[in-house]
């Protein structure tokens, strides 16, 4: 990775990235319905630079939401009949979820498609963040807006396996914990495409 710029670097390895992802990774005795119908999706995957250096920018999901409470995630959400595309969805969506002008986002590329367990075909959408600007969490839906080193989420180094039960099997998932934020499942695993993208094969 470039010392001067990590960001422009990553930007050319996204036209390397791999297949598609599913929450289902690690889990391969899970059966999928053939012919299920995906929900398409975009999230943005936000990337600025600061004085500390190049940070990926999260958020935390309010406790009160029906799904995924309190978890980690990048602003983002389902594809709506106005939306030209997944990206036009994501950059909406990070718009109304943190106050992130699109107009103030240089889209760099995408990661490959996640499936949710949830039945969504998630886009992650990398982008520039070109002027610093203050997040604004939507009331009711973001608790928090944070962000980390994007030095830290592209070492797979720091990525771990964990499992739990869930719906009455025990599920396997990627983690990248940062400090006291525990970064999991689909989250981390499109952190982790975009780590593997930039290690290369």
């Amino acid at each position: 990775m470039s010392a001067t710029d990590p960001i422009a670097q990553l930007a050319k390895a996204l036209g390397r990235t791999g297949a598609a992802t599913s929450d289902f990774d690690l889990n391969p005795g899970t059966i999928l319905p053939e012919g299920r119908k995906l929900r398409p999706a975009g999230v943005l995957v936000p990337l600025m630079m600061t004085p500390g250096g190049a940070r990926v920018m999260l958020t935390q999901r309010s406790s009160v939401l029906k799904q995924h409470p309190g978890q980690i995630a990048f602003p983002g959400g389902k594809q709506d009949e106005g939306d030209a595309d997944v990206t036009a969805a994501a950059l909406r969506e990070a718009q109304e979820e943190i106050g992130l002008d699109p107009a103030n986002v240089e889209v760099l590329g995408h990661l490959p498609m996640h499936e949710t367990v949830t039945g969504y075909a998630v886009t992650p959408v990398v982008g520039r963040v070109l002027t610093p600007f203050s997040p604004i969490p939507e009331a009711g839906e973001v608790a928090e807006v944070f962000d980390v080193p994007l030095e830290h989420v592209l070492m797979r180094s720091h990525y771990r396996v964990e499992e739990r039960y869930w719906r009455g099997t025990m599920r396997r998932y990627y983690t990248v914990p940062f400090g006291s934020y525990y970064i999991w499942g689909a989250t981390a695993r499109m952190l982790r495409s975009m780590a593997e993208a930039a290690e290369g094969p």
